[in-house]
């Protein structure tokens, strides 16, 4: 019976199966309609449905694709719908194989993250630090305005991860010590070594902390109202925005993650060792550190493209 049912029914089945199977939400199942809906569509003009469509049939929807110009990102998942749509078909017993199975998906090109350059880091920690003694500004201004240059010093001076930065305990920072030990992801600790800056903003925030208040005796070192007891990663990226702004930088390039990727490309830019940073950012694969060395690597070419005076393609080769 299922070999007569419309291409739209074998979706909706699917669908069903999702929802009740996988508990997929109302946008991820209205995504695979879409999806679904573009590749059975595209196999219709072929002649052909979910049930007879062959691997050449899938190859051409994502040939497809790749002539209407979309992207890798988007293409690949388009790709793990009809995958899975697929796989469930045959697991269904509406097919007898699994078209997709010998499928490679689209080759995507892993993102350069966006580094900030250490005149712009610089500017936006002398934004973050402005008012903190203005004696005529309200009190609460200036903790906000100290707590923020502590979070800016410390996350530009370690590369934490944004989590691992907000739930630091109080007792993080020892008194005397240049190092701090981090839990990472895993549950795995590392040595993170401080800068005379962060130490300084951190202890700094930590005596305008009303003495004998919450806030002062909570085991976070950053410390907010709430469940957790612990400042918000949204709250630290929406005052980060704003500074951003007063800083003259565009907010949508700053965010705590960037001054991450800055920490690590102005390491490796003047001579750190890649397996020292790998440790420094408690990546478990070096390879992914490595990704800060494409950066450096396309400045390079940037550098050379605009600076060097034989660049200019006008010229001509040279003998």
């Amino acid at each position: 019976m299922s070999a007569n049912l419309p291409a739209r029914l074998h979706v909706r089945d699917f669908l069903d199966m999702m929802a009740a199977e996988r508990g997929a939400s109302r946008n991820t199942l209205d995504a695979y309609q879409r999806d679904l809906d573009g590749y059975v569509s595209h196999l219709a003009t072929r002649g052909k449905g979910p049930l007879d469509a062959d691997t050449d049939d899938v190859r051409a929807f994502l040939l497809h694709l790749t002539d209407a110009g979309l992207k890798a990102a988007s293409a690949a998942r388009k790709l793990s719908a009809v995958r899975q749509f697929h796989a469930f078909l045959y697991r269904e017993g509406r097919r007898d194989h699994d078209p997709t199975v010998i499928i490679e998906g689209p080759k995507r090109g892993q993102p350069l993250p966006k580094v900030m350059s250490v005149d712009a880091v610089d500017r936006l920690l002398a934004v973050a630090g402005e008012g903190i003694e203005d004696a005529a500004r309200p009190f609460s201004q200036r903790l906000a305005a100290a707590r923020l240059s502590a979070l800016l010093e410390l996350i530009y001076a370690t590369g934490l991860r944004v989590s691992e930065l907000v739930t630091l305990p109080v007792g993080a920072l020892r008194a005397g010590k240049e190092t701090m030990v981090v839990r990472g992801k895993g549950s795995k600790d590392r040595l993170v070594v401080l800068s005379p800056a962060a130490i300084a903003a951190v202890t700094r925030y930590r005596a305008m902390l009303p003495k004998g208040s919450a806030e002062a005796q909570s085991k976070f070192l950053f410390p907010a109202e709430g469940e957790a007891g612990h400042l918000a990663r949204q709250v630290f990226a929406r005052d980060l925005k704003r500074a951003a702004a007063a800083a003259g930088l565009a907010p949508d390039a700053v965010s705590p993650h960037v001054l991450r990727h800055a920490f690590a490309s102005h390491l490796l830019q003047n001579g750190a060792d890649l397996r020292v940073v790998q440790q420094l950012l408690g990546h478990a694969d070096i390879v992914t550190t490595q990704i800060y060395t494409h950066v450096l690597d396309e400045r390079a070419k940037a550098m050379v493209r605009d600076l060097h005076p034989l660049s200019d393609p006008e010229d001509g080769p040279r003998d």
